[in-house]
């Protein structure tokens, strides 16, 4: 099993991006990658009609500017990183009230 922190969930998330834009890994550029606490399931990133978790949830986001593109990724602790669309992002927890 493969060990999940913030280099790993940045590495498949730039490989992501490279993937769904055609952009060159080398272009991407990391505007941000940091640990977060999300505020529940949906590691900020719900889909309507959807049911989540009530509960915080350590994870990760990961935002990389391709070209005149902004992919805004989230990951629980746990989990593999997720492109969320544009428009259905949420921020996570103020870094004051993370776990």
């Amino acid at each position: 099993m493969a060990v999940v922190n913030l280099q790993s969930i940045t590495q498949a998330a730039l490989a992501d991006a490279a993937r769904v834009t055609g952009v060159e890994r080398g272009k991407l550029v990391v505007i941000e990658a940091r640990a977060v606490t999300w505020q529940n399931g949906s590691v900020g990133c719900p889909e309507e009609g959807m049911a989540y978790t009530d509960a915080l949830v350590p994870g990760y986001r990961v935002q990389i500017q391709a070209g005149e593109r902004r992919l805004d990724y989230h990951a629980s602790s746990r989990g593999s990183p997720v492109l969320c669309p544009e428009g259905r992002a949420m921020d996570p927890l103020p870094s004051d009230s993370q776990m």
